[in-house]
């Protein structure tokens, strides 16, 4: 008897030892997985953006890189700001182009059948739209950089796009309110980046979608 005690006190030591490295293993693992996006800039992009965005947007994984990315074009005389934060599995990206565009042919543009607008919101003349399928988000903002500036066009712009490719942590509204918040960074750092001439006082953050 005394044997067959000592067996099963050993058997369930051995379990209850198991059970422990399991739960650290477990631990350690997702800590190393969420270290790939933590590592990045807190402001990936060269400041563009919020790096809580893409981590909030995409799965946990083991590595993740950034890139924003200022590009001009002289035959159309604009300029493009570029971000992506990715993994090997997902990704997070839009752009911010200026351009020519009223606020009306923009909206026209994207209330296309190609996708239904979730919400919309306007803020110190940023206008914001959102779609849930596929999701993505969009942003208009008047612009007119220096080379234009006392040509006497009304309709100098700087429009933004942001989605998510792969698999997304974040569904739904939660989803589309992490688009929004990220397009419309990106266009308030292309807006100072492009020397868009118009005066104007940016929020800290968007309201939220619907909220309004």
């Amino acid at each position: 008897m005394p044997g067959t005690l000592k067996k099963r006190l050993r058997v369930a030591g051995i379990a209850a030892a198991t059970v422990v490295l399991a739960v650290c293993g477990v631990l350690g693992y997702v800590e190393v997985f969420t270290k790939g996006i933590d590592r990045l800039p807190e402001k990936p992009c060269a400041g563009a953006v919020d790096r809580d965005l893409a981590a909030r947007a995409l799965p946990s994984a083991r590595k993740a890189e950034e890139r924003g990315k200022l590009t001009t074009s002289s035959a159309l005389d604009t300029f493009t700001y570029w971000c992506y934060v990715r993994t090997d599995e997902a990704l997070i990206s839009g752009e911010a182009q200026s351009g020519i565009a009223t606020v009306d042919s923009w909206r026209k543009r994207h209330s296309s059948p190609g996708g239904e607008e979730s919400g919309s919101l306007s803020v110190n003349g940023v206008h914001v739209s959102v779609r849930s399928e596929p999701a993505t988000a969009f942003v208009y903002i008047p612009c007119t950089t220096p080379r234009h500036a006392g040509d006497g066009h009304d309709a100098h712009s700087l429009t933004a796009e942001a989605r998510t490719v792969g698999e997304t942590r974040a569904q739904g509204a939660e989803l589309r309110q992490i688009l929004a918040d990220f397009a419309y960074q990106l266009a308030r750092h292309a807006y100072r980046v492009g020397e868009c001439q118009e005066p104007r006082e940016f929020p800290d953050e968007l309201p939220r979608i619907g909220s309004n």
